[in-house]
């Protein structure tokens, strides 16, 4: 019984004559019994777990760069790491999807090894080469749930593919986005570049200055600045001024 009887008194919260004055336990003062571990505001408007819908720019560069996706068919995002191109890129992208004005979204990116090898990856093609395709899941999964993201690549309407599996298609009513693309060459950007179809929007996005490809092979830095002539095509060049990850990554890339 006496069991019993601490167990409702614990229950309750009564433990009244239970603390001696000079006893080595003592009671702590329990004055409101509401008290919760989350905060006198249990309802707090602004912890949202919800996906931001509308992204602003950190910076001009990267105003210039979302202005561009909004008035371009065609636009070239070079920069540096961290400058938001391909979050902005594919940010859009999902935007324009949701929207209605495009049919489906094509993600692609160069797998080329940057001193490893694919035949030592365990699996078949398509397991090897998904580390090379992962920063865009992982771009994607931030604009959209994960559950979402695979309902969408189930029914067609996302596709993430690598650079050599574009060849011979025609991208109508699409939003494309081709990522790293300082690891393509001329001919493979110029092959990705013909696949603009109609309704379409594609953002090629890279740093010419950080090919993992042999000295002069890659071809973004000689294909952007031919395009730049055109008026139609935007040319947007962000700089150590548009990083917004960690402030050391603008100190390093001003060094190394």
């Amino acid at each position: 019984m006496a069991k019993r009887a601490l167990k409702r008194q614990a229950r309750e919260g009564n433990f009244e004559g239970h603390f001696a004055d000079d006893a080595k336990v003592r009671r702590l003062p329990v004055s409101d019994r509401t008290w919760s571990p989350l905060g006198h505001h249990h309802h707090n408007d602004e912890r949202t777990q919800s996906y931001v819908k509308n992204i602003k720019p950190k910076s001009e560069g990267q105003a210039r760069l979302i202005e561009a996706i909004d008035s371009s068919s065609l636009v070239m995002a070079l920069g540096p790491a961290g400058t938001g191109k391909t979050y902005l890129a594919i940010s859009k992208a999902v935007e324009a999807l949701e929207a209605g004005r495009v049919g489906r979204i094509v993600l692609s990116r160069p797998a080329v090894e940057a001193g490893e090898s694919l035949g030592f990856l365990p699996g078949d093609m398509e397991d090897k080469l998904a580390p090379y395709l992962r920063p865009l899941y992982d771009a994607l999964s931030d604009r959209l749930s994960m559950k979402r993201v695979k309902a969408l690549m189930s029914e067609g309407l996302i596709e993430i593919a690598p650079v050599g599996y574009m060849r011979g298609r025609t991208l109508n009513n699409a939003f494309v986005v081709i990522d790293e693309a300082q690891n393509c060459t001329y001919v493979q950007l110029k092959m990705l570049l013909t696949r603009l179809g109609w309704s379409s929007t594609m953002v090629v996005t890279g740093d010419p200055h950080q090919s993992d490809l042999l000295p002069g092979l890659s071809g973004l830095a000689d294909i952007s600045e031919k395009l730049e002539a055109i008026g139609d095509i935007s040319v947007v060049r962000l700089g150590d001024r548009d990083i917004v990850r960690h402030p050391l990554v603008a100190s390093m890339l001003g060094v190394i």
